[in-house]
């Protein structure tokens, strides 16, 4: 029987794993920063600024709702986005610790 090996890694290595995939496209950091400078927002808005096709911002957008950074919310024929700014900033301290167990191993080794 097969299992998946995700399960041999933190909570933590995860969560931090999840959130970089979840930014590691330009158009996701630039949808981040359009929702950052608004209270809501529709994908049409963030279409009108990104050099993409409306159907390109809504596959990023569900990215970044899977991952929990943003959440959406049906409003008549179109969807709100707006940034969920606890589970961000939870994720973000995920990735921090992995740094800072980094960071720390960095100061017991040397390299070439």
């Amino acid at each position: 029987m097969a299992y998946d090996k995700r399960e041999q890694f933190s909570d933590t290595e995860k969560k931090a794993a999840t959130f970089a995939k979840a930014l590691s496209h330009p158009a996701r950091i630039s949808i981040l920063k359009k929702l950052a400078g608004e209270n809501k927002c529709f994908c049409g808005d963030i279409v009108e600024v990104l050099p993409l096709a409306q159907s390109t911002v809504s596959q990023h957008l569900k990215e970044l709702k899977e991952a929990g950074i943003v959440q959406g919310e049906i409003e008549g024929p179109k969807t709100c986005y707006c940034i969920n700014w606890d589970n961000l900033e939870e994720e973000f301290n995920a990735l921090l610790e992995i740094y800072e167990q980094l960071k720390a191993g960095k100061q017991a080794v040397s390299c070439c």
